[in-house]
């Protein structure tokens, strides 16, 4: 695998290293060596699985707060989506600010969420599905939306949302939103 820094603290993309061969392609996605040797979290206690239809879906952008705050693997195994991290998290250098790439079934590139940030996706292909590790059970009493279009953030989608349900249009700006105390 192959660890590239965002200009989030925390915030990586993993490539993952093919092997390939006349069959295919062989790669890891998970290494607890290499993780650890990172810094990264290695414990996994949930794996969510998220289909969506139709181009222009978004989800998002959602978050959790202690206890329940967690991280998050997220990996794009058929389609494409524009994945997206805002930072949320108490003094933090970069809060308010978002990072954002494409994840897709053909670059096999994965998005490490850090705990404290708010994460969504639009789709950007019709039956696209995300595959995402997590590193806490879901707390529902634990869970905020920041408001995917908050000007203050100003989020760049790609694409216009088509597809938004009612929970994530009400979303709060961010400036109703007390920082992340991790």
């Amino acid at each position: 695998m192959i660890f590239e820094q965002t200009t989030l603290k925390d915030n990586y993309l993993i490539n993952l290293d093919l092997k390939e061969d006349e069959r295919g392609f062989f790669a890891r996605s998970f290494c607890e060596k290499e993780f650890s040797k990172q810094g990264l979290n290695t414990k996994w206690v949930q794996m969510n699985n998220s289909a969506s239809k139709e181009v222009g879906t978004l989800r998002g952008m959602h978050y959790q707060r202690e206890p329940g705050a967690e991280i998050k693997l997220v990996r794009c195994i058929k389609g494409e989506i524009w994945d997206v991290v805002v930072d949320l998290r108490d003094n933090s250098k970069t809060f308010g600010k978002w990072f954002g790439a494409k994840l897709s079934d053909k670059n096999h590139t994965m998005m490490y969420v850090p705990r404290g940030c708010a994460h969504g996706f639009i789709t950007l292909e019709s039956n696209s599905e995300v595959l995402y590790s997590v590193s806490c059970f879901y707390a529902p009493d634990t869970e905020g939306i920041l408001l995917w279009n908050d000007p203050k953030v100003a989020i760049e989608w790609p694409i216009k949302p088509l597809i938004i349900s009612d929970k994530d249009t009400k979303g709060d700006k961010i400036d109703k939103i007390t920082s992340i105390k991790l």
